[in-house]
């Protein structure tokens, strides 16, 4: 029974399997990359995993520990230098595996197993998502701004009507007053051959007919003739027929 016997035994003995795995293990420290069959892989990641894990704590004794297993002292000196900055930001899973087909020989599927690289280690920002109530107005802010709106636009219509009605009684006004200062001027007169030399100049006469001083004179003429006309009643009308008939017989 194998309990608590991790790994694969690949047909091989225990020297034998662990010198290979050692191999496998330096030169892939070395090179960051090595392809072999599939078993042999999974199982080489195992020893590149353990020997990262004691890079990454740095100490003398990990240090010693590595060279138990590590064949090379600069592989050592190189993993345990780089370790923090390659792969400080990872527990674990420092290599990958990648299938690449079978061998043309007997057909053994092959793999290649690789370091990860140190941009792979950094992980990603989170982008923040934007909720659905930002930038959006609230309704209350969009209720009030309405009714504003809507009421300035009358008062304004009502400051425009009184001025269009000022302005156009003032041209009235305008109008009259140049009409009056045209009449008020004096027209010069023109001199003929046959008057003399020292004739004076008449003072020009107002063409413009003034309308209070004509209704006066007609309502006092119109006043005056109605007493003096007397309709003819029909009595009177009457004793006039009555009078010319007497003259008529007596003749």
């Amino acid at each position: 029974m194998r309990h608590r016997k991790a790994g694969l035994k690949l047909n091989r003995t225990p020297s034998h399997r662990q010198a290979m795995f050692r191999n496998m293990v330096t030169s892939l420290l070395k090179h960051e990359r090595i392809r072999t069959t599939g078993a042999k892989a999974m199982e080489v990641r195992r020893w590149a995993d353990r020997l990262i894990t004691l890079a990454k704590r740095g100490d003398l004794h990990a240090r010693r520990q590595a060279f138990a297993i590590v064949r090379e002292k600069e592989v050592v000196h190189k993993l345990f230098e780089n370790a923090n900055e390659r792969f400080g930001a990872v527990s674990g899973g420092y290599t990958r595996v990648m299938k690449l087909g079978t061998r043309p020989g007997d057909a053994a599927p092959m793999s290649l197993v690789e370091l990860i690289i140190a941009e792979d280690t950094k992980k990603k920002k989170a982008k923040k998502k934007k909720t659905k109530t930002e930038g959006k107005p609230t309704k209350k802010a969009t209720a009030k701004k309405v009714p504003a709106a809507v009421e300035d636009e009358p008062a304004d219509k009502k400051e425009k009507a009184p001025s269009k009605i000022k302005a156009k009684t003032k041209d009235k006004k305008e109008v009259a007053e140049a009409s009056a200062e045209k009449a008020s001027e004096k027209k010069p007169v023109v001199k003929t051959k046959d008057e003399p030399s020292n004739a004076e100049t008449e003072p020009a006469v107002d063409d413009t007919p003034k309308d209070e001083p004509v209704k006066q004179i007609e309502v006092a003429s119109n006043n005056q003739a109605a007493p003096d006309e007397k309709k003819d009643t029909p009595d009177s009308t009457k004793k006039k027929a009555a009078a010319q008939k007497s003259d008529e017989d007596e003749k």
